[in-house]
């Protein structure tokens, strides 16, 4: 005699996928992954904390320091020197973001669920930005604002938040960030593998740049303002001097390298087999 075989009810109203869940759900997965909150507590303290260290060293010496090395100070480079380590951390976490679930195959359950597939890569993209922004604006005017209490008896070295252009770079210090996660987050997507795609951010961002010192000086000026780093730290540059781009002009420049990778990426997650 066979087993029964069970039956399965119907549901009542049949399931529909809406981008509204697939954030919900892409959310679920990145804020549940103990990664996210190793990357973001190692992000915040690198932020907030070097810069303060800085701020300290340069206060104690201050007044043993030669006319050129006082000159050579500007706060708002002492304000940003978290920000040139920390995006090596937001770009891992961008990378973990969607190359782990290509690592454990759990993408396959994610792609089966939403067989459009591009509504997860956008969904992605979506939650990732708004949560790097979230962290590190108030991370960035910590930074700022920290680092300028402690040099409140250093005239040469405070500035205002509200002088010209300080609030704009303080504020884009924070956007930079955030979108060289987003361009790292492509670029998992793109090779699909974590170790792959955090190697591809380090080379286009800190290898390439040095090499670059090889050529000739007209090669490197020609060629280097228009590299990602390069380009995208004029958006929270207070000035920017010769052979470097203006802060809109390396803003749409870096913003356009971040729409490549990306539409790169959707094409080949349309492409592939999971």
């Amino acid at each position: 005699m066979s087993a029964a075989t069970p039956t399965i009810p119907k549901l009542k109203t049949p399931g529909r996928v809406t981008f509204p869940g697939v954030l919900r759900s892409e959310w679920t997965k990145f804020r549940s992954v103990r990664s996210t909150l190793w990357c973001v507590g190692i992000t915040v303290a690198l932020t907030i904390l070097i810069p303060i260290l800085v701020a300290i060293i340069n206060r104690t010496h201050w007044a043993h320091m030669s006319p050129g090395e006082r000159a050579n100070r500007h706060p708002l480079d002492i304000a940003f020197v978290g920000v040139l380590i920390a995006q090596i951390v937001i770009a891992v976490l961008g990378v973990l973001f969607i190359s782990a679930e290509y690592s454990t195959g759990s993408i396959r359950s994610t792609m089966t669920a939403v067989p459009k597939r591009l509504p997860v890569l956008w969904a992605k993209l979506l939650d990732y930005a708004l949560f790097s922004l979230a962290v590190m604006v108030p991370a960035v005017l910590i930074s700022f604002f920290s680092t300028q209490a402690i040099f409140d008896t250093i005239p040469q070295l405070q500035i205002s938040f509200s002088a010209p252009g300080v609030a704009r770079c303080v504020l884009m210090g924070a956007v930079y960030v955030t979108m060289a996660g987003i361009f790292a987050l492509a670029l998992g997507a793109i090779v699909r593998n974590t170790a792959g795609g955090i190697s591809t951010f380090v080379a286009i961002f800190f290898v390439i740049p040095p090499f670059l010192n090889l050529l000739p000086t007209s090669w490197n000026n020609a060629i280097s303002q228009y590299l990602p780093q390069d380009a995208g730290s004029q958006m929270y540059a207070l000035e920017h001097g010769d052979h470097t781009l203006t802060p809109l002009a390396g803003g749409l420049l870096f913003a356009g390298y971040c729409a490549v990778a990306i539409v790169i990426a959707a094409v080949l997650l349309r492409r592939r087999d999971v």
